[in-house]
Protein backbone atom coordinates (compact mmCIF):
# COMPACT_ATOMS: atom_id res chain seq x y z
CA UNK A 1 0.00 0.00 0.00
CA UNK A 2 1.31 3.43 -0.90
CA UNK A 3 2.11 5.76 2.02
CA UNK A 4 -0.45 8.34 0.86
CA UNK A 5 -3.20 5.71 0.76
CA UNK A 6 -2.15 4.43 4.18
CA UNK A 7 -2.34 7.93 5.69
CA UNK A 8 -5.78 8.47 4.17
CA UNK A 9 -6.94 5.15 5.59
CA UNK A 10 -5.61 5.96 9.06
CA UNK A 11 -7.04 9.47 8.94
CA UNK A 12 -10.43 8.08 7.94
CA UNK A 13 -10.32 5.65 10.83
CA UNK A 14 -9.32 8.40 13.26
CA UNK A 15 -12.17 10.60 12.09
CA UNK A 16 -14.67 7.81 12.72
CA UNK A 17 -13.48 6.87 16.23
CA UNK A 18 -15.74 9.25 18.17
CA UNK A 19 -18.80 7.85 16.37
CA UNK A 20 -17.76 4.29 17.06
CA UNK A 21 -17.08 5.04 20.71
CA UNK A 22 -20.46 6.70 21.22
CA UNK A 23 -22.22 3.81 19.55
CA UNK A 24 -20.95 1.32 22.11
CA UNK A 25 -21.90 1.53 25.78
CA UNK A 26 -22.33 5.34 25.89
CA UNK A 27 -21.20 6.81 29.19
CA UNK A 28 -19.85 3.51 30.55
CA UNK A 29 -16.33 3.45 29.17
CA UNK A 30 -13.36 5.49 30.40
CA UNK A 31 -13.02 8.25 27.83
CA UNK A 32 -9.97 9.98 26.38
CA UNK A 33 -10.36 13.38 24.76
CA UNK A 34 -7.68 13.71 22.06
CA UNK A 35 -6.97 17.23 20.76
CA UNK A 36 -4.73 17.61 17.72
CA UNK A 37 -4.18 19.87 14.72
CA UNK A 38 -5.80 17.77 12.00
CA UNK A 39 -6.50 14.16 11.13
CA UNK A 40 -3.99 13.87 8.28
CA UNK A 41 -1.04 15.43 10.09
CA UNK A 42 -1.68 13.54 13.32
CA UNK A 43 -2.53 10.18 11.74
CA UNK A 44 0.80 8.42 12.44
CA UNK A 45 0.94 9.84 15.97
CA UNK A 46 -2.62 8.85 16.86
CA UNK A 47 -1.98 5.41 15.41
CA UNK A 48 1.09 5.01 17.66
CA UNK A 49 -0.89 6.22 20.69
CA UNK A 50 -3.82 3.86 20.14
CA UNK A 51 -1.51 0.94 19.35
CA UNK A 52 0.24 1.34 22.70
CA UNK A 53 -3.09 1.69 24.52
CA UNK A 54 -4.12 -1.62 22.99
CA UNK A 55 -0.93 -3.27 24.25
CA UNK A 56 -1.79 -1.99 27.73
CA UNK A 57 -5.24 -3.55 27.58
CA UNK A 58 -7.25 -0.50 26.51
CA UNK A 59 -9.14 -1.42 23.36
CA UNK A 60 -10.99 1.43 21.66
CA UNK A 61 -14.72 0.78 21.61
CA UNK A 62 -14.45 -2.11 24.11
CA UNK A 63 -12.61 -1.03 27.24
CA UNK A 64 -12.07 2.64 26.38
CA UNK A 65 -13.59 5.40 24.25
CA UNK A 66 -11.55 7.91 22.25
CA UNK A 67 -13.00 11.29 21.28
CA UNK A 68 -10.77 12.97 18.66
CA UNK A 69 -11.15 16.66 17.91
CA UNK A 70 -9.10 18.81 15.52
CA UNK A 71 -8.18 22.48 15.85
CA UNK A 72 -7.20 22.76 12.16
CA UNK A 73 -4.41 25.06 13.29
CA UNK A 74 -6.82 27.64 14.75
CA UNK A 75 -5.97 28.37 18.42
CA UNK A 76 -9.47 29.72 19.06
CA UNK A 77 -10.68 26.14 18.63
CA UNK A 78 -8.77 25.03 21.75
CA UNK A 79 -11.27 26.65 24.11
CA UNK A 80 -14.25 25.27 22.19
CA UNK A 81 -12.85 21.74 22.19
CA UNK A 82 -11.77 21.93 25.83
CA UNK A 83 -15.27 23.04 26.82
CA UNK A 84 -16.72 20.14 24.85
CA UNK A 85 -14.43 17.67 26.63
CA UNK A 86 -15.59 19.07 29.98
CA UNK A 87 -19.23 18.61 28.95
CA UNK A 88 -18.46 15.06 27.82
CA UNK A 89 -16.80 14.42 31.21
CA UNK A 90 -13.77 12.77 29.64
CA UNK A 91 -11.37 11.05 32.02
CA UNK A 92 -8.12 12.28 30.43
CA UNK A 93 -7.25 14.88 27.81
CA UNK A 94 -4.29 14.16 25.52
CA UNK A 95 -2.86 16.98 23.45
CA UNK A 96 0.35 18.91 22.74
CA UNK A 97 1.99 21.54 24.91
CA UNK A 98 0.80 24.53 22.90
CA UNK A 99 -2.83 23.74 23.67
CA UNK A 100 -2.37 23.10 27.39
CA UNK A 101 -2.62 26.69 28.73
CA UNK A 102 -6.07 27.16 27.18
CA UNK A 103 -7.24 23.65 28.08
CA UNK A 104 -6.16 24.29 31.69
CA UNK A 105 -8.48 27.29 31.76
CA UNK A 106 -11.39 24.97 31.05
CA UNK A 107 -10.58 22.42 33.75
CA UNK A 108 -8.36 22.12 36.80
CA UNK A 109 -9.60 18.62 37.63
CA UNK A 110 -9.48 16.54 34.42
CA UNK A 111 -5.93 15.17 33.96
CA UNK A 112 -4.10 16.59 30.94
CA UNK A 113 -1.23 14.76 29.22
CA UNK A 114 0.90 16.59 26.65
CA UNK A 115 2.68 14.22 24.30
CA UNK A 116 4.97 16.96 22.97
CA UNK A 117 6.02 19.91 25.12
CA UNK A 118 8.64 22.58 24.37
CA UNK A 119 10.29 23.70 27.62
CA UNK A 120 7.27 22.79 29.80
CA UNK A 121 8.78 24.44 32.87
CA UNK A 122 9.83 27.64 31.13
CA UNK A 123 6.45 27.95 29.44
CA UNK A 124 4.60 27.35 32.70
CA UNK A 125 2.93 24.05 31.87
CA UNK A 126 4.32 22.37 35.00
CA UNK A 127 6.03 23.46 38.20
CA UNK A 128 9.02 21.19 37.62
CA UNK A 129 9.92 18.10 35.62
CA UNK A 130 10.17 15.89 38.71
CA UNK A 131 7.02 17.22 40.38
CA UNK A 132 4.66 18.65 37.76
CA UNK A 133 1.95 19.61 40.27
CA UNK A 134 -1.65 20.33 39.32
CA UNK A 135 -3.48 18.28 36.69
CA UNK A 136 -0.85 18.38 33.92
CA UNK A 137 2.07 16.12 33.00
CA UNK A 138 3.64 14.74 29.85
CA UNK A 139 6.74 14.61 27.69
CA UNK A 140 9.29 17.31 26.88
CA UNK A 141 11.07 17.35 23.51
CA UNK A 142 13.95 19.61 24.61
CA UNK A 143 13.44 21.70 21.47
CA UNK A 144 15.29 24.69 22.90
CA UNK A 145 18.39 22.70 23.81
CA UNK A 146 18.52 21.07 20.36
CA UNK A 147 18.37 24.30 18.37
CA UNK A 148 22.15 24.65 18.27
CA UNK A 149 22.59 21.08 17.04
CA UNK A 150 20.14 21.66 14.18
CA UNK A 151 22.01 24.76 13.09
CA UNK A 152 25.31 22.87 13.16
CA UNK A 153 23.75 20.23 10.90
CA UNK A 154 22.59 22.94 8.50
CA UNK A 155 26.13 24.34 8.42
CA UNK A 156 27.45 20.90 7.47
CA UNK A 157 25.05 20.79 4.54
CA UNK A 158 25.58 24.47 3.65
CA UNK A 159 29.05 25.69 4.67
CA UNK A 160 28.13 28.97 2.94
CA UNK A 161 25.12 29.50 5.23
CA UNK A 162 24.97 33.14 6.27
CA UNK A 163 21.30 34.09 6.59
CA UNK A 164 18.74 32.01 8.48
CA UNK A 165 14.97 32.48 8.53
CA UNK A 166 13.04 31.15 11.53
CA UNK A 167 9.32 30.47 11.11
CA UNK A 168 7.27 30.33 14.31
CA UNK A 169 3.78 30.92 15.66
CA UNK A 170 4.04 34.29 17.40
CA UNK A 171 0.87 33.64 19.41
CA UNK A 172 2.22 30.46 21.00
CA UNK A 173 4.56 30.72 23.99
CA UNK A 174 6.40 27.48 23.30
CA UNK A 175 7.59 28.12 19.71
CA UNK A 176 8.37 31.71 20.72
CA UNK A 177 10.76 30.30 23.33
CA UNK A 178 12.28 27.99 20.71
CA UNK A 179 12.65 30.86 18.27
CA UNK A 180 14.50 32.91 20.89
CA UNK A 181 16.91 30.06 21.61
CA UNK A 182 17.45 29.42 17.90
CA UNK A 183 18.04 33.09 17.26
CA UNK A 184 20.64 33.23 20.05
CA UNK A 185 22.41 30.13 18.69
CA UNK A 186 22.33 31.51 15.15
CA UNK A 187 23.95 34.76 16.25
CA UNK A 188 26.55 32.81 18.21
CA UNK A 189 27.46 31.12 14.92
CA UNK A 190 27.63 34.47 13.18
CA UNK A 191 24.41 34.07 11.20
CA UNK A 192 22.01 36.82 10.23
CA UNK A 193 18.47 36.04 11.39
CA UNK A 194 15.17 36.81 9.65
CA UNK A 195 12.20 35.95 11.95
CA UNK A 196 9.06 34.85 10.07
CA UNK A 197 6.22 35.30 12.56
CA UNK A 198 2.88 33.75 11.64
CA UNK A 199 -0.38 33.63 13.58
CA UNK A 200 -2.82 31.93 11.20
CA UNK A 201 -2.88 29.92 7.99
CA UNK A 202 -3.30 33.06 5.89
CA UNK A 203 0.12 34.30 7.07
CA UNK A 204 2.05 31.38 5.55
CA UNK A 205 2.09 32.49 1.90
CA UNK A 206 3.07 36.14 2.59
CA UNK A 207 5.87 34.91 4.88
CA UNK A 208 7.52 33.24 1.92
CA UNK A 209 7.46 36.30 -0.32
CA UNK A 210 11.02 37.25 -1.18
CA UNK A 211 12.29 34.65 1.31
CA UNK A 212 15.03 33.48 -1.03
CA UNK A 213 16.57 36.95 -1.10
CA UNK A 214 16.44 37.17 2.71
CA UNK A 215 17.62 33.72 3.79
CA UNK A 216 19.75 30.76 2.72
CA UNK A 217 17.82 28.26 4.86
CA UNK A 218 14.67 27.98 6.96
CA UNK A 219 14.33 26.68 10.52
CA UNK A 220 10.71 25.86 11.47
CA UNK A 221 9.54 25.73 15.11
CA UNK A 222 6.81 23.09 15.03
CA UNK A 223 3.42 23.52 16.70
CA UNK A 224 -0.19 22.76 15.76
CA UNK A 225 -0.40 25.72 13.38
CA UNK A 226 2.68 24.45 11.55
CA UNK A 227 1.37 20.86 11.45
CA UNK A 228 -1.99 21.99 10.06
CA UNK A 229 -0.17 23.94 7.30
CA UNK A 230 2.54 21.38 6.60
CA UNK A 231 1.86 21.06 2.87
CA UNK A 232 1.74 24.79 1.98
CA UNK A 233 4.87 25.41 4.06
CA UNK A 234 6.85 22.63 2.38
CA UNK A 235 5.50 23.47 -1.09
CA UNK A 236 6.44 27.12 -0.68
CA UNK A 237 9.91 26.29 0.65
CA UNK A 238 10.63 23.97 -2.27
CA UNK A 239 9.23 26.55 -4.68
CA UNK A 240 11.65 29.12 -3.28
CA UNK A 241 14.43 26.47 -3.29
CA UNK A 242 15.12 27.10 0.39
CA UNK A 243 16.41 24.14 2.49
CA UNK A 244 14.37 23.46 5.64
CA UNK A 245 15.04 21.81 8.97
CA UNK A 246 12.44 20.63 11.49
CA UNK A 247 12.29 18.87 14.84
CA UNK A 248 10.32 15.86 13.56
CA UNK A 249 10.91 13.44 10.70
CA UNK A 250 7.27 13.52 9.60
CA UNK A 251 7.99 16.77 7.74
CA UNK A 252 11.05 15.25 6.06
CA UNK A 253 8.94 12.37 4.80
CA UNK A 254 6.67 15.01 3.24
CA UNK A 255 9.50 16.88 1.50
CA UNK A 256 11.56 18.85 4.04
CA UNK A 257 15.34 18.55 3.70
CA UNK A 258 16.14 17.27 7.19
CA UNK A 259 15.13 16.95 10.83
CA UNK A 260 16.82 16.32 14.12
CA UNK A 261 14.95 15.45 17.29
CA UNK A 262 12.98 12.73 19.05
CA UNK A 263 10.47 10.59 17.20
CA UNK A 264 7.03 12.15 17.65
CA UNK A 265 5.44 8.76 17.07
CA UNK A 266 7.47 7.40 20.00
CA UNK A 267 6.41 10.34 22.16
CA UNK A 268 2.72 9.84 21.43
CA UNK A 269 3.17 6.14 21.98
CA UNK A 270 4.74 6.80 25.38
CA UNK A 271 1.96 9.23 26.29
CA UNK A 272 -0.33 6.19 26.33
CA UNK A 273 1.67 4.93 29.33
CA UNK A 274 0.83 8.17 31.13
CA UNK A 275 -2.85 7.71 30.30
CA UNK A 276 -2.71 4.12 31.54
CA UNK A 277 -1.24 5.19 34.90
CA UNK A 278 -3.85 7.94 35.31
CA UNK A 279 -6.75 5.65 34.48
CA UNK A 280 -5.43 3.19 37.06
CA UNK A 281 -5.41 5.84 39.78
CA UNK A 282 -2.12 7.74 39.68
CA UNK A 283 -2.46 11.52 39.88
CA UNK A 284 -0.80 13.49 37.07
CA UNK A 285 0.96 15.65 39.67
CA UNK A 286 2.82 12.51 40.76
CA UNK A 287 4.01 11.47 37.27
CA UNK A 288 7.32 13.17 36.35
CA UNK A 289 7.72 14.83 32.98
CA UNK A 290 10.14 12.72 30.96
CA UNK A 291 12.66 13.83 28.36
CA UNK A 292 13.72 11.76 25.36
CA UNK A 293 17.12 10.11 25.32
CA UNK A 294 17.14 9.15 21.64
CA UNK A 295 17.30 11.66 18.80
CA UNK A 296 16.95 10.94 15.10
CA UNK A 297 18.68 12.57 12.15
CA UNK A 298 16.55 12.10 9.05
CA UNK A 299 17.51 13.40 5.61
CA UNK A 300 15.51 13.58 2.39
CA UNK A 301 18.05 12.91 -0.37
CA UNK A 302 15.47 13.49 -3.09
CA UNK A 303 14.84 16.99 -1.75
CA UNK A 304 18.58 17.64 -1.49
CA UNK A 305 19.02 16.76 -5.16
CA UNK A 306 16.05 18.97 -6.12
CA UNK A 307 17.72 21.86 -4.28
CA UNK A 308 21.05 21.19 -5.95
CA UNK A 309 22.75 20.26 -2.68
CA UNK A 310 25.52 17.68 -2.41
CA UNK A 311 25.42 16.22 1.07
CA UNK A 312 28.65 15.16 2.83
CA UNK A 313 29.11 11.40 2.95
CA UNK A 314 29.97 11.68 6.65
CA UNK A 315 26.57 13.28 7.34
CA UNK A 316 24.68 10.64 5.38
CA UNK A 317 26.55 7.92 7.27
CA UNK A 318 25.38 9.39 10.60
CA UNK A 319 21.75 9.68 9.52
CA UNK A 320 19.24 7.36 11.17
CA UNK A 321 17.19 7.40 7.98
CA UNK A 322 17.85 8.62 4.44
CA UNK A 323 14.79 9.06 2.25
CA UNK A 324 15.44 8.52 -1.46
Amino acid sequence: MRRRDFIKQIAGSVASWPLVARAQQPGKLPTIGFLGANASGFAPWVSAFVSRLRELGWVEGRTIAVECRWSEGRPERYAEIAAEFVRLKVDVIVTVGSAVPIVKQATSSIPIVFAVGIDPVGSGLVASLAKPGGNVTGLSIQANELAGKRLELLREVMPQLRRLAIMFNADNTQPVLEMGETQAEARRLGLEVAPLAIRRAEDVSPAFQDLKTRADALYVAVDQLIVANRIPILTSALGERVPTIFSTSDFVKSGALMSYGPSYSDLFRHSADYVDKILRGTKPAEIPVEQPTKFELVINLTTAKALGLTLPASLLARADEVIE
